[in-house]
């Protein structure tokens, strides 16, 4: 079989069969009167097992050894192709990852698209400072990449780059919000930290039903953010979470307050009671404080009437925290 009638039938160009004549890969054990290359069977059986070969990635040189030398083990070799693809196959995914979301963010100039490339370079940086740089000098003009900075958000220790990323966040206008609601439901603990604290710092309704869904959760800390972000919200769901972190001493200056600004827009008497009750169920003179304390943020006759029993408490520094509250009080009412 000539050389055009085994490039036709082969689909191996007449060219790349010449090369593996020269190379000594494929060679024609006949030539035709007029010189011109001629492939026997054996041939054609060759040149099938090179290409077969060289769909599995060797070099013209690997093929080589393989098909020539008898001690040649293609255990290992194969087994550095395996690792040679995947980390191929893991490149490939990196960059499309990066394309995908480049296409996401809408560019409209070169300048955007070399703006958000290089903001996802600084993301994936070892350097803190640089991260939080990169996302504060990240050109306003142009659209953010929401999903690299949700996946950044979810995987920061940093608690400065952090805040920035909440900040870009909260920029984007909720977007992004659904990656960050699948934060919350990780069986990593950090990771719902993370997602809670960065819904946390995005004022949208949508944001308020995920922190909602965040009271449940079974690690404090997620309850804790979640309940602070509700209350400042105004919403009454986070009354008992609040409470918990005061009576557990957990952020229980920072919940006081939020219990103060709910107390403030319905009606107290109901929370007062609970509060009441848990000062009653305890004897850890602590806990009772910081009872005692937050009451002091609670408006209304029910807090202040309880406040003034609580001045003859038999703990000396409770009813001298109590007296200290109503004392305080009276003189700004007199005001």
């Amino acid at each position: 079989m000539l050389i055009g009638e085994v490039s036709r039938r082969c689909g191996v160009s007449t060219r790349m069969l010449r090369h593996y004549d020269t190379r000594g890969l494929v060679k024609p054990t006949g030539r035709t009167s007029g010189g011109y290359r001629e492939y026997s069977a054996d041939d054609i059986r060759r040149l099938f097992h090179v290409e077969s070969l060289r769909t599995l990635g060797l070099s013209l040189n690997e093929v080589g050894r393989a098909l020539d030398e008898p001690d040649f083990a293609p255990a290992d070799l194969v087994g550095d192709l395996v690792r040679h693809t995947r980390r191929r196959i893991a490149a490939e995914e990196e960059l499309l990852v990066k394309l995908e979301r480049v296409d996401a963010a809408a560019p409209a100039e070169w300048d955007d698209v070399l703006a958000i490339v290089t903001l996802l370079r600084a993301l994936e940086s070892e350097s803190a400072a640089r991260r939080q740089q990169a996302v504060l000098s990240h050109n306003g003009t142009a659209a953010l990449p929401v999903e690299a900075l949700v996946e950044a958000v979810l995987s920061e220790n940093d608690p400065n780059v952090a805040g920035v990323l909440h900040w870009s966040l909260r920029r984007a206008g909720g977007r992004g919000l659904a990656d960050l609601a699948d934060g919350l439901d990780s069986e990593e603990v950090e990771v719902r930290r993370r997602a809670t604290a960065a819904i946390a710092a995005i004022d949208a309704a949508e944001a308020t039903a995920h922190l909602r869904r965040a009271l449940d959760d079974p690690d404090a800390t997620v309850r804790g953010h979640a309940a602070l972000a509700l209350g400042t919200r105004g919403s009454s769901d986070s009354m008992p979470a609040l409470l918990e972190m005061v009576v557990e001493g957990r952020r229980d200056v920072e919940a006081a307050e939020a219990l103060g600004l709910l107390a403030a827009h319905s009606p107290a008497d109901d929370l007062v009671e609970v509060m009441q009750d848990r000062l009653h169920a305890t004897d850890d003179a602590p806990t009772r404080l910081r009872i005692t304390q937050a009451l002091a943020e609670i408006p209304g006759t029910a807090a202040r009437q309880t406040l003034a029993r609580l001045t003859h408490d038999g703990d000396r520094t409770i009813a001298a925290t109590a007296a200290a509250i109503v004392s305080t009080q009276d003189r700004e009412r007199g005001r």
